[in-house]
């Protein structure tokens, strides 16, 4: 079970590249890999509690409020995150600004709970939601990267600012004197830059796919005007 649940998570029920959720914070903070990884961060902390915290209290949670408490769980633990954020990281937690609040309103989240937290045990619920969180900051860092790779030839600018001095050696010039591609760090980049990724991974899903076909039953041909199988020794 825990392998498919990382499986699911990090690649095929992937949160942006297959269920198309959460856009906003995704199109709105990736204008640089070191914004993505922090809104990341963030998420998947809340993912993770709130889908223990619903798979510990399903029990207790009557089916008829249920969606309206996961709200309220999944508001609380932002709110924390929010304070801490504000306290400890301060200067990252001004660059995510609104967004960090609006991670209340993130579908990918509250369908977590309501898909699997409240229906499992505590385990499978947490490994869900590191599993969906780490997918969901796999997807921001990429498209973060590729966009400050693009629109400003660096990779991870400011990254000492999320994760302290000693990682100020993240931060790398990958093209010297680039002047910038200012659409691809503006919005409408975000929408091209998107597409083309997810573009890329179902090009590839396919691709692995008809591999399998091919490598399944060597030997074996189509016959007759039914399609019957006919295969060799």
């Amino acid at each position: 079970m825990y392998p498919q649940l990382w499986k699911e998570g990090l690649w095929k029920n992937n949160v942006v590249f297959a269920q198309m959720l959460a856009l906003c914070p995704l199109l709105a903070v990736t204008g640089t890999a070191t914004n993505g990884l922090g809104m990341g961060l963030v998420s998947l902390m809340v993912f993770v509690i709130a889908n223990l915290l619903v798979s510990v209290l399903r029990g207790v949670i009557p089916p008829e409020v249920r969606i309206p408490a996961f709200v309220l769980l999944i508001a609380t633990v932002v709110t924390l995150v929010d304070l801490m954020m504000n306290a400890w990281l301060h200067e990252l937690h001004r660059v995510l600004g609104l967004f960090i609040p609006l991670i209340v309103t993130n579908c990918a989240i509250l369908g977590r709970a309501e898909a699997f937290a409240y229906k499992n045990p505590v385990l499978p619920s947490l490994v869900d939601g590191v599993a969906m969180g780490l997918g969901f900051t796999l997807a921001l860092v990429a498209l973060g990267a590729t966009r400050e790779i693009l629109g400003s030839g660096t990779l991870f600018a400011n990254a000492h600012l999320l994760l302290g001095e000693m990682f100020r050696f993240m931060e790398l010039t990958l093209i010297p004197g680039y002047s910038g591609f200012l659409l691809i760090i503006l919005p409408p980049g975000a929408f091209i830059v998107l597409g083309f990724i997810i573009a890329g991974k179902r090009a590839l899903e396919r691709r692995v796919e008809s591999m399998k076909t091919r490598g399944e039953g060597p030997g074996c041909s189509l016959q007759g005007a039914r399609g019957d199988v006919a295969c060799g020794g």
